[in-house]
């Protein structure tokens, strides 16, 4: 058991090694694309919920 925690030990190590830091450009892409992302996920849901209410509507009082 003590040879599978070294040897991911090793693992992360290598990995660490291997990582950079992005440039400032990719950042602002990569921070882009994210916001960018979230915002369709936000409009989909609002539309979502409105049609859901539009639906679901049923006026008081009648007419």
């Amino acid at each position: 058991m003590n040879l599978d925690i070294e040897k991911k030990m090793r693992e992360w190590y290598s990995t660490l090694k291997l990582a950079k830091k992005p440039s400032k450009e990719d950042y602002i892409i990569n921070l882009r694309l994210i916001g960018l992302g979230l915002s369709i996920i936000g409009i989909l849901g609002f539309i979502i919920q409105f049609i859901s209410t539009l639906i679901t509507f049923v006026p008081i009082g009648g007419g």
